[in-house]
């Protein structure tokens, strides 16, 4: 259960309680379990009605119930907790651990190490390929979840093939490719992708990149340097396998995003895994 509190200032006062949590964030399906919630809506204590006004100085509180149930949890599975409060979880997920359970992954995904964590569903803002590593958003509630949803910046690095100077966007539309359930690939009829990429160094004839995205493509990155002829190093699906990293060399190693509930900025930051840190 998360329990908010909002202190009524003068600007919200002879507001009903429905308009000003719809403007808070609070979801038509939300305000509906709310109204069914023993004590759900509370004003200065006492039961209240979507539909029943605020008042300066008034104190609202709302009572969340926790959805869904939690993954089972793996005891073996460790994590690294990079931040954690009453309504975020973020961790940072190793290489060759998928997000989320699969027929062909069962106990063993970062959904499974996060379950103790958390009192109800396992509720990832975003996923990362399995060979993919670094920071995950989790929200801990449905309120966060739904606040949190496309308000994310990322900072990904990533370590391609072949020299590439300074800055550039990659607008390139990307779709799966016909005859794969798993391939993408750069077509005229995909759906719109922008990469934004900074060089970082070069050395032996690869390049250390900064890169953030505009959009969130399946495989994104990947599928966008390879079209410009700079897979990402050790990438075997749109590369080549690499003596030097056995997964592609991508991390995502910064977060930044507007609390859900406080709406404080937030940076959180990872350092490089130990195969990225060797390589570059």
């Amino acid at each position: 259960m998360r329990e908010l509190e909002f202190k009524i200032t003068a600007e919200q006062n002879g507001r009903e309680i429905r308009d000003f949590l719809r403007e808070f964030g609070v979801s038509s399906a939300l305000l509906t379990k709310l109204k069914q919630t023993e004590n759900g809506i509370t004003l200065n204590g006492k039961f209240a009605r979507a539909i029943d006004c605020i008042s300066f100085g008034d104190v609202l509180k709302i009572r969340i119930e926790q959805s869904g149930n939690p993954p089972t949890a793996n005891p073996d599975l460790k994590i690294e907790v990079v931040y954690e409060d009453e309504d975020v979880l973020i961790v940072n997920k190793p290489a060759f651990m998928p997000v989320h359970e699969s027929r062909n992954h069962r106990g063993d995904t970062l959904a499974n190490a996060c379950a103790p964590y958390l009192d109800g569903a396992f509720r990832a803002v975003y996923r990362l390929d399995r060979d993919t590593s670094g920071l995950v958003l989790i929200a801990k509630n449905e309120l966060a979840a739904a606040l949190l949803a496309g308000s994310i910046k990322k900072d990904y690095y990533a370590v391609c093939e072949g020299i590439i100077e300074g800055d550039g966007i990659i607008d390139e539309p990307i779709r799966r490719v016909r005859d794969s359930i798993i391939k993408r690939g750069v077509f005229p009829d995909g759906e719109r992708a922008v990469t934004r990429y900074s060089a970082i160094s070069r050395k032996d004839g690869r390049t250390l990149l900064k890169i953030n995205l505009e959009t969130g493509r399946t495989h994104q990155i990947r599928v966008h340097f390879a079209h410009i002829g700079h897979p990402l190093c050790g990438d075997t699906l749109y590369g080549t396998p690499s003596p030097l990293i056995n997964r592609q060399a991508l991390t995502y190693k910064a977060i930044y995003f507007t609390h859900p509930i406080t709406k404080k900025e937030m940076k959180s930051e990872a350092d490089f895994p130990s195969d990225f840190s060797k390589l570059i």
